[in-house]
Parts: structure tokens; C-alpha cells; sequence
């Protein structure tokens, strides 16, 4: 059976393509829910509502989830409550920015 952790692990490899950090590190993967069939959901926001990359981001995200064994279904939600900021960000991705 897929886990949560796996799904993280998958999504280490999408990247905000103007940032050259990944989806996990830059706090953006705000829930992830799977169940016993192998359908993951995901909830994720962007650094900014206006950002013309999110549909791209959110595919990426789906097509890494499906790609996983055991994976059945995969359902990215872009979602704006709570707001992103900063202080989401990993250590590693906060030091890779200057914001340490």
C-alpha cells in the first residue's frame, strides 16, 4: 500500500519552475491523504495566487503521484486558505534562499 511518505518523497522531484526549490521544501504541499485503494489527494497552494505556473506545478505534482506503485487515483487541489508565507519553508530551502 502507497504511504504519505512515499507521495512526500515523490513530490521532492516537482519544483516551482521560477524557484529552484521543490514543492515540499518551499511549504507549498499543505495535506496529503491516502487510502487503502491507492487514491492519494493532495492540497497545495502557490507562493502567490497570480502565479501563472500553478495548473503546470499541480500536473507535474498528479503525474509523480500516479507514477508511484499502487497509486490508483491522484487528485491535486490548489487551495489558497491558509495563505502561504515564508515561514512554511523547510531550514535547507530557507538557507538555499538567503532567508537564514
Amino acid at each position: 500500500m502507497i504511504t504519505r511518505e512515499q507521495v512526500f518523497e515523490a513530490l521532492k522531484d516537482c519544483y516551482d519552475p521560477e524557484i529552484p526549490v521543490n514543492l515540499v521544501d518551499l511549504g507549498l504541499i499543505y495535506d496529503v491523504q491516502v487510502n487503502e485503494q491507492g487514491k492519494v489527494a493532495v492540497k497545495m497552494t502557490l507562493t502567490t495566487q497570480g502565479c501563472c505556473m500553478g495548473d503546470h506545478m499541480a500536473q507535474d505534482a498528479q503525474s509523480k503521484i500516479l507514477a508511484l506503485p499502487g497509486v490508483t487515483e491522484a487528485a491535486v487541489e490548489l487551495v489558497w486558505d491558509p495563505p502561504w508565507d515564508p515561514s512554511r519553508m523547510s531550514a535547507e530551502a530557507k538557507k538555499q534562499l538567503g532567508f537564514e
